[in-house]
């Protein structure tokens, strides 16, 4: 970097939404097309270039959250993405913390960084870490369906090459019929193959989970037995009591922590051993700044960190930037048949022979937004660009 590139003022940040093919949710308020739960954030600069972030949020908080911070961030360097991030936490800290201004600063914070590693000719995961692998395995994240069903879903992504699936929310649990949730993990293990990871996500976040510590207990125990990887999100997110037992007695591993945001609401969990697998949204907690801090906390505390930026390519490119940096990385997340993943980007995220993903060591995120491609999801995209 020279002396000329040591200062680079943000002049801007603009946001736009993402609509209209957002994938289901499996939620019990199911998502609708009209419906924007990702936003897309762009930072100019007076002459740089132009870094990009995302946020797993309706974009209209989004957009009110850039309006109350932009005094903050005005004329601000944006080559010091932990140090205005900080700012931005620091200074907000009194209309609150952990919701909209820090679904916020996470997307401005994953653009910084990209503006930075634009500049220096740098990838994000050298800046923030170093690399650590060229490589990694993202594990297919896909809605729990029927039986029947399952098998076919899980069949089509494995024939595109994937080899670890993630299956979630939908009847699981919700059905309140156990045989149908040992037949719908039972189809997913046939499916997959005896080779395959498997995972399982209860969602017990969503609004009015039915069930308690006894049901987890019940079913970590049937989860065992078709050789599950990990149980997530299988109590409420505030049942930190529950977790803690839960994890004591599962004979899987329990995995949770996507609706933390800041890295002090992951303290007590981590100090007091409610996770095998701590699991935050870079796109949620306060963006790379704050998500690799939470990786370094829970690598002390002997917990093992996997990334849940899952929601768009620049989550994902976020979540494979520090899968490099940090030390022991083995999955990433990636939603299966996602538009704003696989339809934005001007070279998609490609599997290998194997079923890995290679980690980009291009300057920044290491991805580039296609403004043609995006304008199918999006009213005008111009904001995003110069």
């Amino acid at each position: 970097m020279t002396a000329s590139t040591q200062t680079l003022r943000i002049r801007a940040i603009r946001s736009i939404p993402l609509f209209g093919e957002s994938p289901k949710g499996g939620w019990s308020a199911e998502i609708k097309p009209e419906d924007t739960i990702h936003a897309l954030i762009a930072v100019h600069t007076d002459g740089g270039p132009i870094g990009y972030g995302s946020v797993f949020t309706d974009a209209r908080l989004v957009a009110a959250g850039l309006k109350v911070l932009e005094p903050l961030f005005l004329g601000e360097n944006a080559l010091e993405p932990a140090r205005v991030s900080e700012k931005l936490h620091q200074n907000s800290f009194w209309m609150g913390r952990g919701g909209t201004l820090t679904h916020t600063i996470s997307g401005i914070d994953i653009a910084l960084w990209d503006i930075l590693g634009k500049v220096t000719g740098m990838s994000v995961g050298r800046l923030v870490g170093g690399r650590h692998r060229e490589r990694v395995q993202p594990y297919c994240s896909l809605l729990m369906e029927e039986p029947k069903r399952m098998y076919d879903v899980i069949a089509e992504y494995r024939a595109k090459g994937f080899t670890a699936f993630k299956i979630g929310w939908g009847p699981f649990g919700r059905a309140m019929d156990a045989k149908l949730d040992d037949a719908i993990v039972g189809a997913a293990r046939a499916a997959a193959g005896d080779k395959a990871r498997l995972f399982v996500d209860a969602g017990a976040s969503d609004a009015y989970w039915p069930h308690g510590l006894k049901w987890a207990l019940r079913t970590a125990e049937m989860l065992k037995d078709h050789d599950v990887g990990w149980f997530e999100e299988a109590l409420k997110p505030d049942a930190i009591d529950d977790f803690v037992e839960l994890r004591r007695q599962s004979p899987v591993p329990i995995a949770g922590g996507e609706v933390l945001t800041r890295r002090q609401a992951f303290l007590p969990w981590l100090a007091r051993g409610a996770f095998d697998i701590v699991q935050p949204d870079v796109t949620k907690v306060g963006g790379l700044s704050e998500q690799r801090r939470i990786a370094w906390l829970a690598e002390e505390f002997g917990v093992k960190y996997v990334g849940h930026g899952w929601n768009t390519a620049l989550g994902v490119a976020a979540d494979l930037q520090l899968a490099t940096a940090l030390p022991n990385v083995d999955l990433v997340e990636f939603i299966g048949g996602s538009p704003y993943v696989d339809g934005i980007t001007a070279e998609p995220f490609r599997l290998d022979a194997e079923g890995w993903l290679e980690i980009p060591d291009k300057p920044g995120l290491g991805v580039e937004i296609d403004r043609a491609r995006l304008a199918r999801y999006t009213d005008d995209p111009s904001p995003l660009f110069a």
